[in-house]
């Protein structure tokens, strides 16, 4: 029997994660029928490529989504709140990888690792919220942890890549890399200061608690998938890193986990990659972890400043596993599990 075909559409087909959705598609041979590229008026018209063959963007517009099964969104806060409920209208299935809908109670917010079983949720709304990069990678590597020794309090403090906040901000980490070389000045557009040779610690606009937009997503979207009142706590950097997100991350847990317990549970985990031996100098970087759709996990360690502690460091691609790739494992188990 043939294996049934869905139609997809991507929402912002043209950006970095909307690229990297189409990629990922094509290497997972997701069963895609129909393909559909919208995009903001100015880049309709342009001609993109699925499967070797060209693809015109269309423009994203209330309209778009007749016929289609799943609509993959990467457009931007803004256009998932005016758009996901059109394309919900339509028949399809949202998976959205903006923050515009995380925290709504009716919408499921999913790691496939974590908590695939939200995903039956979608009918509330038909919308799945993909969670924010760096929260993704983390609760990937907790997990494994979390159901053996259940977790209280995390603190995390990220060293996040510019490719999170876009082209532009590659672009910018480029040209300023030259520019001070040559020994000219750099300028900042897209931070408030210089990105290159240098690091930010500040990832979005600051709330009145004096944490930033990133670090409440982190401690809200950690709990609501972590289904847990586990206690969060964050510092979120930009680093002048291309690709793949760090993070040092300390828990404490009900019950204790060693490290020798803690290398048990992390080798085989779902979703994770266990790169830890200081002896030889091996642990996650983000040079190995680019291009790469698993969660690097290493330097695991006693914290001997508490009872039940424990350090670990957690790298991924904050492009892939932190945006396009959940989101398109959402789709595998949504097209598997409730659309079939």
């Amino acid at each position: 029997m043939a294996k049934k075909l869905w139609n997809v559409a991507i929402a912002g087909a043209t950006g970095a994660v909307g690229n990297q959705m189409i990629q990922c598609l094509e290497e997972r041979n997701f069963p895609v029928g129909k393909i559909k590229f919208l995009a903001s008026e100015r880049s309709v018209g342009k001609i993109l490529e699925f499967r070797g063959k060209p693809v015109v963007v269309e423009l994203l517009d209330h309209n778009a989504f007749e016929g289609i099964d799943i609509a993959l969104f990467s457009a931007g806060g803004s256009r998932s709140e005016e758009f996901c409920p059109s394309a919900a209208k339509a028949g399809a299935v949202c998976i959205d990888n903006s923050s515009a809908w995380r925290m709504d109670p009716d919408v499921p917010l999913v790691v496939p690792e974590v908590n695939a079983h939200a995903i039956a949720l979608y009918t509330k709304k038909g919308i799945i919220a993909n969670p924010n990069c760096s929260t993704i990678q983390m609760v990937v590597a907790l997990k494994p942890l979390h159901d053996y020794g259940k977790i209280r309090r995390i603190v995390v403090s990220t060293y996040q890549a510019v490719s999170g906040t876009g082209k532009k901000a590659i672009d910018e980490l480029r040209i300023q890399t030259g520019e001070l070389l040559n020994g000219r000045p750099a300028e900042a557009k897209v931070y408030p200061h210089r990105i290159a040779f240098n690091c930010l610690p500040q990832i979005d606009s600051f709330e009145a608690n004096g944490y930033t937009k990133e670090e409440m997503k982190m401690i809200n979207e950690t709990r609501k998938i972590m289904e847990s009142d586990v206690k969060v706590t964050a510092t979120t950097v930009r680093v002048p890193v291309f690709y793949g997100h760090s993070e040092s991350v300390n828990i404490e847990t009900e019950k204790k986990i060693n490290v020798t317990k803690a290398f048990e549970l992390l080798k085989n985990a779902p979703g994770c990659k266990l790169v830890d031996d200081v002896a030889h100098k091996v642990y996650p970087m983000p040079i190995d972890a680019a291009g790469q759709d698993l969660t690097y996990v290493g330097r695991i360690r006693e914290d001997e400043s508490v009872e039940n502690g424990l350090n670990i460091w957690v790298v991924a691609d904050n492009i892939r596993k932190g945006a396009a790739t959940n989101a398109v494992q959402i789709a595998e188990i949504l097209t598997e599990k409730y659309l079939g």
